[in-house]
């Protein structure tokens, strides 16, 4: 299947924690039309290992940190495409807090209940979350764990590529603040298939020199940037 090709949703230095270029599905699943998802994080690449945060590992590990205290908490959201707002979902308070253990187990757990459930609340799995579909085709990007109250359109808003529609947030099954995004050729979540899309133009950081990449599908933990237009 031919990728679709869209702009990267954010602008500044980001990093994928996954993405399909290193499996497919790039979440192990393909439910709710993630097959092809990308998860993007921002990070201190000044530091060893993959450091979303401005506190101490040791900390981290311990206590935890503040959610004020990542790097991507807040970052604004920008629509890759043309098209029309078809689903807003919104309300839920991001975590305030960031822990490594009990992030993952609190993943685990509402993870166990959507499968047990027959009627899981996708809104408590997914987060705050908006849906696009794409000008002229079947295809509709998704967005979640986005920000509580910084969703800035409605169903039936057209948007324009490029325009800002949300924030980065830490709501739902996350355990970082991040951006998932991903295609799919349904706005029904429960029944979607995902489509595999590339970003239109962008650099990544390799060998010490940045290089420009087009049509291109971020590696799983490239440096990458888009500069603000």
């Amino acid at each position: 299947m031919r990728p679709i090709t869209v702009e990267l949703p954010l602008r500044g230095d980001w990093t994928a924690g996954h993405t399909p270029a290193e499996k497919v599905p790039s979440h192990g699943v393909d439910l709710l039309g993630q097959t092809y998802a990308y998860d993007f994080l921002k990070v201190d690449w000044r530091k060893e290992g993959f450091i979303f945060h401005g506190k101490s590992t040791l900390r981290f590990f311990t206590i935890g940190v503040s959610v004020n205290d990542c790097y991507g908490f807040g970052e604004p959201i920008y629509s890759p495409v043309n098209g029309e707002v078809v689903a807003v979902e919104d309300g839920l308070t991001d975590h305030r807090w960031v822990h490594p253990i009990k992030d993952y187990l609190a993943m685990y757990i509402r993870a166990i209940y959507m499968w047990l459930s027959s009627k899981p609340d996708l809104h408590k799995i997914i987060g705050n979350y908006f849906i696009v579909k794409i000008d002229n085709m079947e295809a509709y990007a998704f967005f979640a764990h986005v920000k509580k109250s910084t969703i800035k359109v409605n169903p039936g808003d057209k948007v324009h590529s490029g325009q800002h529609l949300a924030d980065v947030g830490h709501t739902g099954n996350s355990t970082a603040p991040h951006l998932h995004f991903h295609l799919m050729d349904s706005a029904n979540l429960l029944t979607a298939h995902g489509l595999p899309c590339n970003f239109k133009k962008y650099e990544a950081y390799n060998n010490g020199v940045w290089k420009i990449k087009e049509h291109g599908i971020p590696e799983k933990r490239e440096q990458i940037r888009v500069k603000d237009a």
